[in-house]
């Protein structure tokens, strides 16, 4: 694994909505090169990027028209490589997101797919015979196109209808229009996109958050071809790119870190529970106390010995696919969520805004496919200026509409009240990049989790450092017997200390406190 993965915390930016430097309304690579201190300051040391390649933005870049090029309304190629320059200046890394399942309708693969007479790209996406043959009954293929040129077959889509799903065959090929993951055509497809993360790798960034990443193969209910199928790309990235990162979407550690994946990426939807601790009616870490994490841990703990005790598993505050925090949760009561986020083994993930607690938007109309996403991805509150920052073109212009609260959340505001959300962050940054027992590689047992039951309590084991970690998320002290019977010293608490007398911990109400054991 890079070294660098070690201690990495990342900060998700969504290049659209981050900072204009142009006045068009659209975020650019100007733009994060223009923040890069603040990240770094909020103690972020890595930063994904949504895609960021040339699109018709069907769906906010995830349908990419040219994977060699950037989207022009971010920049250039070189601006790009040049942004890449400034992260490494700073001692800071980036992945960019790759997006290996499909295209988007305008690429000119797709284009020359299309076509009735055979070509080198007649067999790069999953098209069926004839044109009144679908995918009623596949796993991982969400409906078709059809009609729309002279080629007599329906074309497989991953996701929107302008989403054609790329050829890297069937688990188990039963039509005479599918073939397997081995065969010629599959591979063509495989090594397109391993040509495409050598260019990137080559110009600059340090790997790729990959989405949909167990959606490769398709018929694949037991995700063995999948996985087969990126062990063959972990194959090629050893030999010449060996600290290239890869971090998936797929939400299966077992499965994924199995496939040759550094990290895996718990998802919003499938079996983690990650629901549970945020975005609920009762989440867990709510003051309210009637939030359960049970199911979330057990789940959490099958993978963890799933993987070897790796716990390779990144858990976000949140992303550009789902509602903000901040619709359930007020900022004192994401000031404790985020110790948990801090504190937990794998990459800590960081949603832009999500440091200061923007709001989630309600009833946005849908802009570039974001539909009930659209209110998560609002331009970043900076609060220095029209637009708070973002932006000097009319608001207008801007990609989403900006939060019109008079009482919105802005960096400028926060980075001047020393308890905000902000710079609680920053406190607990530090003290993760300052315990390697807090950091993604170090282990985690849990010594009190219960249904329905509060604290949190769990312990990470480091190299030479061991830190137990008690979380009370609730509005009221509670008490628990745990294993750990005697501490060494407080090295983060708030807003009260916890205290632990012969293996009877008391945890003040909404407090979280990481002792050194």
């Amino acid at each position: 694994m890079p070294a660098w993965l070690d201690n990495a915390i990342f900060y998700e930016i969504y290049p659209q909505s981050f900072q204009d430097t142009n006045a068009d309304g659209i975020g650019d690579f100007n733009g994060i090169k223009k923040r890069l201190d603040y990240i770094k300051s909020l103690g972020c040391n890595a930063i994904w990027m949504n895609p960021c390649y040339e699109s018709p933005f069907s769906d906010a870049g995830y349908d990419v028209a040219d994977y060699y090029k950037a989207a022009p309304r971010y920049g250039t190629n070189e601006e790009l490589r040049e942004l890449f320059e400034e992260i490494h200046k700073r001692d800071m890394h980036i992945i960019l997101d790759l997006v290996p399942g499909h295209t988007s309708i305008e690429h000119a693969w797709f284009k020359e797919s299309m076509k009735a007479e055979k070509n080198d790209f007649t067999s790069r996406y999953i098209w069926t015979d004839d044109i009144w043959k679908g995918f009623e009954g596949y796993n991982n293929i969400a409906g078709c196109i059809r009609g729309i040129s002279d080629r007599n077959g329906s074309c497989a889509v991953n996701f929107f209808s302008t989403q054609p799903a790329l050829n890297y065959g069937f688990a188990n090929p039963s039509e005479s229009w599918q073939v397997g993951p081995d065969s010629e055509e599959a591979t063509a497809s495989r090594l397109a996109m391993q040509d495409i993360m050598a260019f990137w790798l080559e110009m600059g960034c340090d790997g790729f958050r990959v989405d949909m990443a167990g959606a490769m193969v398709k018929g694949d209910t037991d995700g063995e071809a999948t996985i087969a199928f990126w062990q063959k790309v972990r194959t090629f990235l050893e030999g010449k790119f060996p600290e290239a990162a890869m971090i998936s979407e797929w939400g299966e550690p077992e499965k994924s870190l199995k496939g040759g994946y550094h990290m895996d990426f718990l998802l919003h939807f499938g079996p983690s529970h990650y629901l549970d601790l945020f975005r609920v009616e009762e989440p867990y870490f709510s003051r309210r106390g009637k939030g359960d994490c049970k199911a979330f841990v057990d789940t959490y703990m099958k993978n963890y010995e799933a993987t070897n005790g790796k716990g390779l598993i990144c858990i976000p505050s949140g992303n550009h696919d789902m509602p903000r925090m901040r619709k359930w949760l007020d900022e004192e009561e994401m000031k404790i969520a985020f110790a948990f986020l801090l504190s937990m083994p794998g990459a800590p993930f960081i949603y832009y805004g999500d440091e200061i607690g923007m709001r989630y938007l309600e009833g946005l109309t849908s802009v570039e496919g974001g539909f009930d996403r659209t209110g998560a991805r609002t331009p970043m509150q900076w609060g220095d200026g029209v637009n708070d920052g973002f932006s000097t073109a009319s608001p207008e212009l801007l990609y989403i509409t900006m939060d019109e609260d008079e009482n919105r959340p802005t960096v400028k505001k926060q980075e001047k009240v020393d308890t905000s959300l902000l710079n609680c962050i920053k406190t607990l940054t530090k003290i993760r990049l300052d315990n390697e027992a807090l950091q993604s590689n170090a282990s985690v047992t849990f010594e009190y989790v219960e249904d329905y039951a509060y604290p949190l309590v769990y312990k990470r084991t480091g190299r030479e450092q061991t830190i137990l970690v008690a979380l009370n998320p609730s509005g009221n002290e509670v008490t628990c017997k745990i294993p750990t019977k005697v501490v060494d010293k407080v090295i983060y608490s708030y807003p009260e200390v916890a205290t632990l007398e012969d293996g009877k911990l008391t945890v003040p109400a909404g407090s979280v406190t990481f002792f050194e054991v």
